[in-house]
């Protein structure tokens, strides 16, 4: 490993990798990072991530008279996912063609901006690289509570990250979102009901362009969009994403974000788009401020040589760039130890709108009856289970043992069974 061919442009070096991060941030790059808006950078001194769960409400005090004692309250309880936090780079080769190419702008004189870009275009790949694989972490594990560091040496592995979701907050459709007799207005309040029940305040829904253009399409959302604008006609115009946050304002009180991101890897020359948002989940907020982007000091970082050229770009990614000699060759790394984090996963929801509560044919149109209305059995029985955990529900149950089964859910089960249950034709 040598010096630099470029070691007299160390000062271009230097400022580049600032210029880079400011892009990133958003100010000159067309390029969306949602992990730099929903994410704060926290130093991880033992290369440690950790979730925190918090399972809490706030609860009202007691009026209490004087003198008297204090009531005491449940303590709040804490869950927590850990790990070590993965070390991401990538490297790229300045080839003796390419560096030829730069000889010959050079003996013609041209301005030190034009050689400046050609000499550390690998730079801005690099860093960029790093965001962009950060960026699929995020969006793969907000959408599905689980996200993949690929082992880019090794096909087939990597870290698993798993925020550890709960099963209570997933949620499947009605009926299906792709199905023009979908309810997705009413999808949409069932969640917001537990979550309101669970003291969580819906302020976002996150969901794919392509479930945007479902839940746009669908009749249910035209019609409460044409209510709204007191719309006569027979043919309602689909709303557009203004159109329906506006609508969903004032109904919920909440926004639509609609995620169109696709990401680019290279394996062996094979580059591939990948889209990380999980197609069909729909992921319910009560911020945009979901967690923390863990990150961590690399070694090299505290042991650098003295032959090579190094600069941080933001925070964590350092950025390195060196010769060889065999083959001849100028060579631009990017390393960060770091990852996404999602805290308070409690809060989270999510709804799977090509994924139904139930399957409507396996037990044909009988019902049970709940609270003076009936439901399908076999969305009772769905239900049950999902509020458990369990498969303690069956279809060979009597609607005895069942409405056992239910009188036994707790009061934080009985939500997740009332909001799953469908109501019979």
């Amino acid at each position: 490993m040598n010096q630099s061919l470029f070691v007299q442009f160390i000062a271009y070096f230097k400022a580049i990798a600032k210029t880079i991060e400011e892009r990133v941030n958003g100010k000159k790059t067309e390029l969306t990072y949602l992990h730099k808006e929903m994410l704060t950078e926290e130093l991880s001194v033992d290369l440690q991530w950790k979730s925190l769960t918090v399972n809490s409400n706030i609860v009202a005090a007691d009026i209490v008279a004087l003198d008297s004692a204090l009531p005491l309250k449940k303590r709040d309880s804490f869950g927590t996912a850990s790990g070590d936090i993965p070390k991401l780079g990538m490297k790229l080769q300045l080839t003796e063609k390419q560096m030829s190419d730069i000889d010959v702008l050079k003996a013609r004189n041209v301005e030190t901006s034009v050689l400046v870009d050609k000499i550390f275009q690998d730079q801005v790949k690099a860093t960029m690289g790093v965001h962009e694989k950060l960026e699929f972490i995020f969006l793969q594990g907000l959408s599905t509570g689980v996200g993949l560091v690929e082992d880019e040496n090794n096909v087939g592995t990597g870290v698993r990250v798993d925020y550890g979701y709960l099963a209570s907050n997933k949620f499947g459709a009605s009926v299906l979102w792709s199905d023009a007799n979908a309810k997705p207005i009413d999808d949409i309040k069932r969640v917001i009901k537990v979550a309101k029940a669970k003291g969580d305040n819906i302020k976002v829904i996150m969901m794919s362009d392509t479930t945007f253009d479902k839940f746009a399409e669908n009749a249910q959302t035209r019609e409460n969009f044409a209510f709204s604008q007191n719309f006569v006609g027979t043919s309602i115009p689909t709303p557009d994403i203004e159109q329906i946050n506006a609508l969903m304002q004032r109904k919920f009180g909440l926004t639509i974000v609609v995620v169109d991101r696709t990401v680019t890897t290279e394996r062996d020359g094979v580059r591939t788009v990948h889209t990380p948002w999980a197609t069909d989940n729909v992921i319910f907020l009560t911020s945009t401020k979901v967690g923390k982007l863990a990150y961590g000091i690399l070694a090299e970082e505290t042991r650098k040589s003295p032959k090579v050229m190094y600069e941080k770009s933001g925070s964590f990614i350092l950025l390195k760039k060196w010769s060889t000699e065999e083959p001849f060759a100028e060579f631009t790394s990017s390393q960060a130890l770091a990852l996404p984090v999602i805290n308070n996963v409690s809060s989270v929801y999510l709804l799977n709108c090509e994924e139904a509560v139930v399957d409507a044919q396996t037990e044909g149109n009988a019902n049970l009856a709940y609270n003076g209305d009936d439901y399908t059995r076999t969305s009772v029985i769905a239900a049950i289970n999902l509020a458990t955990g369990k498969t303690t529900a069956k279809s060979t149950n009597t609607d005895a043992k069942l409405l056992q089964y239910i009188n036994e859910l707790s009061e934080e089960q009985i939500l997740v069974f009332e909001a799953n249950i469908v109501a019979a034709v």
